[in-house]
């Protein structure tokens, strides 16, 4: 496109450039200047012609028959117009000249070669008006290189320097042959068919909008030594806000220090979208309806300095160059790591996903996500509707948060080299910050009963070097008991199908007061048991969280308890307990409660000892398996400064020592 692009500013400003210097009364002047701009463009090794030139006076109209360009660089672009007629010609100010109107007919342009996998590109658009047009006289310098670079800096700074109210071109067709580097297959290929073209108001490097009523395209290839035939149709493109100069800004070797965000685009949508690929059963390939209702993107901007895009394509080999060395590759992926760490993208969206396949239907509402110096900040995906093995899946949304893209690939290009190491493998915890599902519904296997997930969030963050110190996960969700599991058996005895689980569990590091608290910590199993916790350390030094695991072990030494508090409600899973107790012993349900009351009580001595508080817990457990339905509450409380992982040990050689480093508290209740 940078070629087509730049074929069309040429044209133009070989025409308008050959007007001004001469008089405005004299046909032979004007003749004379118009053929000095084609020598102009002849003597950089270019073709350039034109048929039947003429002025009128009275109208200031220069008209241009029959012109025909073509660059003489690898890949030429070729510019064909039936003829221009410029009309209302003028200098508004004395380096610009001005038209009311420019109409170009029969407009026809071609590339050879335009990029390693298209052999052939040509549009070709029956007539284009520009209105109220004016640009700089002459014609201007040249680049000095045919680099990308230099040609796209070109071409976006001479468009930013036309002034335009319109340019409208009712219609557009364009055609495209694969090269052999496609392997589509041979004559593969397709066809555009644009219509209702516009732009509005240009004017200083920016242009207010533009639109784009339709696009149709068929593309005939192969896959698989087997024909696809896909056709297209693209609706309602519209732009608002287009800044040209900041494009340019990402081009313009001058800028490479530049670290100031560019907004390039206000506002863009689409659609709807609709794409189908016509089935063959001869041929045995599969058909593809796809629609997408629309398409939004606001808020689109670029920072050249962190860009350092003529950098990146400077990098990248020309076709048929030998592949890159690791190192190269390496290089590159940082440069495209950069790329995306200058791009800034508001906020996107996809709308109305549907798909039709053989295996069934698709249907997504729709996908967002917003991109913030090389972070998605959430990527969302909402309304999901399918198939699987067993049935139809749904999913209300499933979400992304905080994914660093940039630094993903300055990881990827990092470990390339060399399988990372398990210390520095954590370096990707930081690149994602959470995680959630909500309103899941799937088949458990075959059974045709679902499992339901209400909500699954993860999140994490509050780094310490590669380490998250904060973590949050709620859960909720349900399934049917498998009557084939024989560990699930005993729920099936107490007449339970279906389990349900509600879980808050919440972990989190204060820095200034070296404390850790589990909070909250809940969890609910319907219908069997309700539980609560709260667990804290002091303490707790920074180096615990390091990623070298011996830094982390000799801190982790330093980290004292502190006070624990758990709650228990029986829903029924005292009652379920007893009755698998009894079933196993071949005993009726109160002697296998009385069974476990005394083992209870046998094992409460052996710790307990002399301890009273030791002694009260076991009572309160005692109490909240004799009676069903009650709440156990149970509180510990350190008597002094103790190690926690002293005490953890001490806990499975001398539970006795253990428990008497703490004051408990235990209580029951209804």
């Amino acid at each position: 496109m940078k070629k087509i692009l730049l074929g069309l500013i040429a044209v133009i400003v070989i025409a308008v450039g050959g007007f001004f210097g001469f008089d405005l009364y004299a046909q032979r002047r004007v003749t004379r200047e118009v053929e000095a701009a084609f020598e102009q463009v002849r003597a950089t090794g270019a073709k350039a012609s034109h048929g039947k030139i003429a002025f009128d006076v009275k109208s200031r109209t220069l008209t241009i028959a029959d012109i025909a360009t073509e660059t003489g660089a690898q890949s030429p672009v070729s510019v064909k117009i039936a003829s221009l007629t410029m009309t209302g010609l003028g200098q508004t100010e004395a380096a610009r000249v001005s038209a009311d109107k420019l109409e170009f007919s029969d407009v026809e342009i071609g590339v050879a070669g335009p990029s390693p996998t298209i052999a052939s590109l040509t549009y070709k658009a029956p007539r284009i008006t520009v209105k109220d047009y004016s640009a700089p006289a002459g014609l201007p310098q040249l680049p000095a290189s045919s680099s990308i670079v230099e040609l796209y800096r070109f071409a976006f700074a001479q468009l930013a320097s036309i002034n335009a109210s319109s340019v409208t071109a009712p219609s557009l067709t364009g055609a495209l042959t694969f090269s052999a580097a496609a392997h589509a297959g041979d004559g593969a290929g397709g066809t555009f068919d644009y219509s209702g073209l516009a732009i509005e108001n240009m004017k200083d490097g920016k242009i207010a909008s533009s639109k784009t009523d339709k696009v149709a395209f068929r593309i005939n290839s192969q896959a698989a030594g087997k024909p696809v035939k896909m056709t297209g149709d693209l609706a309602n493109i519209a732009a608002t806000d287009i800044d040209v100069g900041a494009m340019a800004a990402m081009f313009d070797p001058a800028k490479a220090n530049d670290d100031r965000d560019y907004r390039v685009q206000g506002h863009v949508s689409v659609g709807p979208y609709v794409i189908t690929v016509t089935p063959d059963a001869v041929a045995a390939t599969p058909g593809l309806n796809m629609r997408i209702e629309g398409v939004t993107v606001d808020d689109v901007r670029i920072n050249p300095s962190r860009m350092q895009l003529p950098a990146l394509l400077a990098m990248i080999p020309p076709p048929g160059s030998a592949p890159p060395s690791p190192a190269q590759a390496r290089e590159l992926l940082e440069k495209v790591a950069g790329l995306y760490s200058g791009a800034g993208i508001g906020n996107a969206e996809i709308r109305g996903l549907s798909v039709e396949t053989p295996q069934g239907p698709l249907k997504l509402s729709s996908v967002r996500f917003n991109f913030e110096h090389g972070k998605i900040g959430e990527l969302a995906v909402e309304g999901l509707d399918g198939r699987g093995p067993h049935g139809p899946i749904k999913v209300g949304r499933f979400a992304l948060k905080s994914l660093d893209v940039a630094n993903f690939m300055r990881l990827s290009a990092q470990f390339s080299a060399e399988k990372p190491s398990a210390e520095q493998a954590l370096a990707l915890f930081p690149l994602l910050e959470g995680i959630e599902l909500k309103g899941v519904a799937t088949p458990y296997k075959s059974t045709g009963k679902p499992v339901n997930i209400d909500v699954f969030s993860l999140d994490w963050g509050q780094f310490v070097g590669s380490i998250p110190s904060r973590l949050r996960l709620v859960a909720k969700l349900a399934a049917p008991v498998d009557a084939s599991d024989p560990r699930q058996q005993p729920l099936i005895a107490a007449g339970i199908d279906r389990m349900v689980v509600d879980a808050d569990l919440g972990a989190a590091w204060t820095e200034a007061s070296r404390s850790f608290a589990l909070e909250p910590v809940k969890f609910d199993m319907a219908g069997l048991v309700k539980a609560s916790a709260k667990v804290s350390l002091g303490n707790v030094p920074r180096e615990a969280f390091s990623a070298n695991a011996a830094e982390a072990m000799g801190a982790a030494a330093q980290i004292e308890a502190s006070a624990i508090e758990l709650t228990v409600h029986d829903l029924g899973v005292i009652d379920l307990a007893v009755a698998q107790y009894a079933r196993s012993q071949n005993v009726g349900r109160d002697a296998a409660r009385s069974a476990i009351l005394e083992t209870i009580k046998a094992q409460g001595d052996a710790i307990g000892g002399s301890n009273p508080d030791a002694t009260a817990l076991i009572t309160a457990i005692s109490r909240f398996i004799e009676t069903p339905g009650q709440t156990l509450v149970v509180k510990l409380t350190p008597r002094a400064k103790a190690p926690a992982l002293q005490l953890m040990q001490l806990l499975k050689i001398d539970p006795q020592s253990a428990l008497a480093q703490f004051r408990i508290e235990a209580s029951t209740g209804l």
